[in-house]
């Protein structure tokens, strides 16, 4: 189909208007029924292809998917990025370091020494496929993050691993394609890579992290900005350094992970805007990208299920449990926690954007790699979303304790402007006042639903408040059985 067609805009737009409608109605269903959303969408995209009502076939030379899988990468790398906290990447410094040190170069490394054994591919081939499948799937994993009872130290290795692991890991199929499309990396050549990679990707990156972050200061003392605009702008910010970078022969890809950790380091409440409005906007553009997969591309791995790629998707699948429970073994979580971290590694998009790259660049025998990438992207699908539904969910637990110790008392949050009572149409509280009513010994809840990244990064934290977040505190308040008469106060920032 012709790319300017008048008939290629309606079936996109069309396309587009079924993604959001179908996420939005499917929500809460999926939500409640642990199906994975990734498997939702690639029906849904089968049932738009060749085998289906032929509406749409994608192939791996369309336009489309080139404009889209390159968003969505930039993406997934700028989200990774702005939703990390640099406080608590500092409080659990040795954690980050195992899950993305040993755990995900040590799963890349024995992936790529399983695709050159088993596979004969090429050592720099068998470090793109590697790298790619060592990737674990934020959409996949955002289910079994929000999960009641999910313990919080295998939330946060989780979150932690799937924030940082891209940016280790796309490096190394940079660095692979380079020695499969030029042959050597030696002297001028090595040089003109390292500064492509390592200074002016990443030096665009936080220069548009910069210059957008003053810009906004600036128009924030001077006239304001609505906040959910805050949430577009930090998406122009990301598209802005993918620009940069890409015009000075840099990495968009590492620049808009840069500007989105300039982000992170130095705008908390952009970052917490992005969270709250953006985030949904780029989990969209994914669900879109898993359409156009599924419509024919994804199942081209089905084909080549051969005794060798078999034996390769069984070794993928258990070498992650093997690679992350030794990297664990030394900490002090529990033989569960330590099974959950290594097990709930789905593969999914992101490999599949990761293998995108060599063969948007035409890289010799990337094509076989895509191919293979499906096949495991598909088990992991069945296997890891299925597991997913047979995870007991836990109640929730009451309180969420976020930190070891409460602060002295007469402390008080410094957002003290921020506590307010739950009925939308109420006052802001004062401290004072809020003393005032427990003195009164009237019911009284707090609850803090700070975005995470405040609440993550500040060091401000209510005495006595339950930790819920915004999205839930209507389902989790009704199930604590809060009497009617209690007064629910509100702490957010």
């Amino acid at each position: 189909m012709d790319f300017f067609s008048p008939q290629f805009f309606i079936i996109t737009l069309a396309l587009v208007g079924a993604v959001i409608i179908v996420a939005a109605l499917l929500s809460g269903f999926i939500d409640r029924s642990d199906i994975p959303q990734v498997g939702v969408f690639l029906a849904l995209g089968a049932m738009l292809g060749p085998a289906g009502l032929q509406l749409l076939d994608v192939s791996l030379d369309a336009p489309i998917l080139r404009v889209v899988a390159t968003i969505s990468l930039a993406l997934v790398l700028f989200t990774d990025a702005v939703s990390l906290s640099i406080a608590e990447i500092r409080r659990h410094r040795l954690l980050a370091f195992l899950v993305v040190g040993p755990g995900t170069l040590l799963s890349a490394a024995l992936i790529a020494l399983a695709a050159w054994l088993i596979l004969d591919f090429s050592p720099a081939a068998a470090a793109m496929i590697g790298a790619a499948l060592a990737s674990t799937d934020p959409v996949m994993l955002r289910g079994l993050l929000r999960r009641p009872g999910l313990p919080e130290t295998v939330r946060l290795a989780l979150r932690l691993e799937s924030g940082l692991n891209d940016i280790v890991l796309l490096p190394i199929i940079l660095i692979a394609m380079a020695l499969l499309t030029r042959g050597d990396l030696f002297g001028v050549a090595a040089a003109r890579l390292g500064l492509e990679l390592f200074l002016l990707g990443p030096g665009a990156g936080i220069a548009a992290g910069l210059l957008a972050i003053g810009a906004l200061e600036l128009v924030r003392r001077k006239t304001g900005v609505r906040r959910d605009y805050e949430s577009l702008y930090s998406l122009g910010v990301a598209f802005a350094a993918y620009a940069a970078a890409e015009s000075v022969h840099g990495s968009g890809f590492l620049a808009a992970f840069c500007a989105g950790v300039t982000i992170a380091a130095l705008d908390v409440e952009l970052c917490d805007c992005f969270l709250e409005y953006g985030e949904t906007t780029a989990e969209m553009t994914l669900l879109f990208t898993f359409i156009l997969f599924g419509s024919s591309l994804i199942w081209q791995g089905l084909l080549a299920i051969d005794l060798a790629t078999a034996l390769f998707a069984a070794a993928v699948i258990l070498i992650r449990p093997v690679a992350f429970f030794l990297s664990l073994s030394r900490t002090r979580l529990d033989r569960r926690s330590r099974l959950l971290i290594a097990w709930f590694g789905p593969r999914g998009l992101s490999s599949l954007l990761l293998i995108l790259v060599p063969v948007f660049a035409k890289t010799p025998g990337s094509e076989q790699l895509f191919v293979v990438c499906c096949l495991i992207v598909l088990l992991s699908v069945a296997l890891h979303g299925g597991s997913l539904m047979l995870l007991p969910r836990a109640a929730p637990a009451p309180v969420i304790q976020a930190r070891p110790a409460a602060p002295p008392p007469g402390d008080a949050p410094r957002e003290e402007s921020a506590l307010a009572p739950a009925a939308a149409d109420a006052e802001r509280m004062a401290i004072a006042e809020l003393r005032a009513l427990q003195l009164s010994g009237a019911p009284v809840l707090i609850v803090d639903v700070r975005a995470d990244t405040s609440f993550n990064s500040s060091p401000a934290q209510a005495r006595g408040a339950l930790r819920i977040p915004a999205d839930e505190i209507v389902r989790r308040i009704a199930g604590l059985g809060v009497p009617p008469s209690s007064a629910i106060v509100l702490f957010c920032s």
